[in-house]
This record gives structure tokens, C-alpha cells and sequence, in this order.
């Protein structure tokens, strides 16, 4: 059977000239770097503990609803269909989305904003810093260095992986305008310049907006199976209300299973094909001629049309009352909270409590490094790991459910 070979655009990345990674080793005989990127991070434990870490619900909720791993996995499916349709790279698109969430805490983004204030005095907690802390310093697999060694590409499309962090001159911008760059992206950048102030590479911009329609569509899927809201309300939202219609249409009388699969189904195609549009429009306009001149731009070259854009923010403001802000949720959420800052207080007073591995080293006059290794510690905790060392410091955990 003939190998389909795809080509690659210009302004695609081109694993050949890669800028290598910090440790230099040897090619591989069977793979790209990218591929070789992705490979890593598979085989990480950082990867594995994605089974065991939630996003909105914690495990107590039941085995249906995503977890951090399967939504990584639906991000992947969504960037390597982008990528190929764009002609980019799609072992470094799949690299990307493959380690976008590595950095998250237990309990999704209520055990983010524990640490954060746990670690107020010490620089705050941001799991895309985090990202980068795991995976190149925390995985310790290989003899030669910590963390994964992976690509410059592949570090950029992760820190990067909302977009620039600071302009030419270093000064912080969008989210660390107000704090400033978080100290693991600091302290890195200045033994491996990221160009902290450009945008990332086509494929990293892949798995950013594929980010986006998995979280849109998939979080749809997990509210209407938690009864957090009826699918009839989303009727008046733009474009849902549309597919909605469409599918009552076609198929009349549809069990609501369903029938809110398929109009998830549908939300996915409509934003996939509407990012093809954008992203070969813009590619027209303004012609790359390599995956330099990407970086160059002065905005994003993959991305949503201006009308899908104002969809996507009517979706996220609809489930921010009705889902992540859901009296249900916030209660467990705020139960959630309450177990990090108790593991974070306790581990800090009593570093005994940790494994060996983690509190050898510690100097006690160190307060700054002592809190970053617990926060470390805690970061890489699935949800069912933190509940158990709970119990086991406390003598009891709560419900979470």
C-alpha cells in the first residue's frame, strides 16, 4: 500500500532546522525531533497523572466526564486534523497540545488558585510556568539532564501557548502585566531565550485554538451530562442555536443523548472549518515565507474569523455562571481548595510529611524554596492522591461531591 506524503507549506516548521534542544544528543534514525518530542511526553509520569487530574468535576462525579488526559487527547485529534489541512508539522502540533495541561494541579483550576495564594509571597503559582518546570526540570528519567530535553519549538509552543508574554524591551504584558512574568519562565528564558515577546509557530497556534474548541464543545458535553443545564437553553446562543435547529430538524424525536452529541459534533466541525477559512485568509494576506516570518507577525496567523470569535465568548460566558460558577460546583470546588491549602501549610511546616525524594535538599532557613518544592510536590498530585494524603495527615477528607 502507497505512504501518503503530505508537503509542508513555507512558513511551516521543518524539524531539520530545529534550534535543537538545551542538551545536544544524538538524531534519531526513525523519528524527528517533533516526533521524538511527542514520544517524551507520552512516556512521562507527568502524562500518565493527566488520567487522574480533573477540569471542572473531581473524580467522585463519575467515569464519564473528561479528565485532564482525555481532554488532552481531544485537543490532539483537533490539532493534527488543523495542522494537516494547514500543511504545517503535526508532530509539533501534537507535541504541544500533548503537554499544554502537564503543569495543571489536582482539582483543576480550583487547586490553581490554592497554590497561587499559598504561594502569594513567593512569586503565585501559574500552571503554563508550571508546564515548563516539568518538563525541564521535574521528569527525572534520563541520565544525562532533568526534564524531557525537549525541542526549542516545543518549549516556545508551550509557554507561549496563550500568546506573546512581553514585548521587545521584556515588559510583561496580558495577564502578567499587573505580577510579572512568572519566576520558572524568568529563570529559564535567561539560560534559553524563547523570544518571550513573539508569537509562536503555526503549529503552536494549532494547538491553542484547538484548545479552545475542545474546551467550548466538550465542557457543552459534560454540563448537559451533570444536569447542569438543559440543552434547550442553549437555543439563543449564536451558531449553537443554529446547529441545535439542524439537528431537530434532520432528526426529529432524537433521544437527548443523542441529540446533544450531535450538536456538539456539529459545534466542533462548524469552529474547525471556520479556523481553515480564517487562518488560509489570512496566510493570503499576509504571505510568511517561513515559520520566522510567523513569528514576526504582529498577530496570530491561526485563529478564529471576528464572528466566531464573538461565538466563542458568547459560549464561555454562558457556562460561567451555569457550570464553572454552578452553586454545585463552586461548593465542591471550594472543599477542593480547602485540601491544597491544608496539604500546602502542613508539607511547608512538617517537610518530613513528604517522600524522601522530595524534601532532601531542603535548607530551613530557604522558605521561597522550601514552599516551590511543596508547590511542586502538590502540582504533580493527582486528584485521588491528594484526597489520600489528606486523610492520611488529617484523619479525614471531604466529600467532594
Amino acid at each position: 500500500m502507497a505512504v501518503e506524503v503530505f508537503a509542508r507549506a513555507p512558513y511551516a516548521s521543518k524539524p531539520a532546522a530545529s534550534r535543537g534542544r538545551l542538551y545536544d544528543e544524538p538524531p534519531s534514525a526513525t523519528r524527528s525531533d517533533f516526533r521524538r518530542d511527542c514520544d517524551r511526553i507520552i512516556h512521562s509520569t507527568a502524562f500518565r497523572r493527566l488520567a487522574h487530574k480533573t477540569q471542572v468535576f473531581v473524580f467522585h462525579e463519575g467515569d464519564h466526564y473528561r479528565t485532564r488526559l482525555t481532554h488532552t487527547l481531544e485537543v490532539v485529534q483537533i490539532a493534527r486534523s488543523l495542522a494537516r489541512g494547514l500543511s504545517l508539522d503535526e508532530d509539533l502540533a501534537e507535541a504541544c497540545a500533548l503537554g499544554h495541561d502537564l503543569g495543571h494541579p489536582p482539582f483543576g483550576h480550583a487547586g490553581e488558585r490554592a497554590l497561587d495564594r499559598c504561594l502569594g509571597d513567593y512569586g503565585g503559582f501559574d500552571h503554563n510556568a508550571q508546564t515548563l518546570r516539568v518538563v525541564t526540570a521535574l521528569e527525572r528519567r534520563y541520565p544525562d539532564f532533568d526534564g524531557l530535553n525537549l525541542t526549542w519549538e516545543t518549549l516556545e509552543g508551550l509557554v507561549k501557548h496563550n500568546g506573546p508574554l512581553c514585548d521587545r524591551e521584556g515588559r510583561p504584558s496580558q495577564r502578567y502585566a499587573a505580577h510579572g512574568l512568572p519566576l520558572a519562565i524568568a529563570e529559564y528564558n535567561r539560560c534559553n531565550d524563547l523570544e518571550l515577546w513573539s508569537y509562536p509557530s503555526a503549529e503552536a497556534q494549532v494547538g491553542a485554538i484547538a484548545d479552545d474548541i475542545a474546551y467550548d464543545a466538550h465542557d457543552i458535553d459534560d454540563g448537559l451530562r451533570a444536569e447542569l443545564f438543559a440543552l434547550d437553553e442553549l437555543a439563543s446562543l449564536p451558531l449553537v442555536g443554529d446547529v441545535l435547529r439542524e439537528v431537530d430538524a434532520r432528526h426529529p424525536r432524537l433521544e437527548a443523548g443523542r441529540r446533544g452529541h450531535e450538536v456538539v459534533r456539529h459545534l466542533i466541525t462548524r469552529m474547525i472549518e471556520d479556523v481553515f477559512a480564517e487562518a488560509r485568509r489570512r496566510i493570503a494576506q499576509r504571505a510568511p515565507a517561513d515559520a520566522a516570518a510567523v513569528r514576526a507577525l504582529s498577530g496570530p496567523l491561526v485563529g478564529f474569523s471576528p464572528p466566531m470569535a464573538r461565538i466563542d465568548r458568547a459560549i464561555k460566558d454562558f457556562l460561567l455562571p451555569r457550570m464553572y460558577r454552578h452553586a454545585r460546583v463552586m461548593r465542591i470546588m471550594g472543599d477542593a481548595e480547602e485540601v491544597v491549602r491544608r496539604l500546602f501549610e502542613r508539607y511547608v511546616d512538617r517537610p518530613a510529611d513528604m517522600p524522601p525524594e522530595w524534601r532532601a535538599g531542603l535548607l530551613p532557613a530557604d522558605q521561597a524554596g522550601r514552599a516551590r518544592r511543596v508547590a511542586d510536590f502538590i502540582a504533580g498530585m493527582t486528584d485521588r492522591y491528594a484526597m489520600v494524603e489528606h486523610t492520611r495527615l488529617f484523619g479525614s477528607t471531604p466529600e467532594l461531591r
